[in-house]
C-alpha cells in the first residue's frame, strides 16, 4: 500500500495528458512491473539497507 512517486497521479496525469493505470504509484504495482526489487516492512528497513550495503562493500563497490 505504500506510495512510490516525486509528483502525484493527478500531477503526472495532467503532465504527460493520458490516464494511467490504477494503483501505478502502489510498491505493489511496481513490485509486479519489475521497478522495484524489494519491499521491506519499515521494522525490517534499517537491518535490510545494512545488508544490502555490506554487500557492496565486500563486493569492493
Amino acid at each position: 500500500g505504500a506510495l512510490i512517486g516525486f509528483a502525484g497521479p493527478r500531477v503526472i496525469r495532467e503532465t504527460i495528458k493520458r490516464d494511467l493505470p490504477e494503483g501505478f504509484q502502489t510498491s505493489e504495482f511496481l513490485l509486479e512491473n519489475g521497478f522495484v526489487d524489494l519491499v521491506v516492512n519499515r521494522q525490517d528497513l534499517k537491518e535490510t539497507v545494512g545488508d544490502l550495503l555490506s554487500l557492496f562493500h565486500k563486493n569492493g563497490h
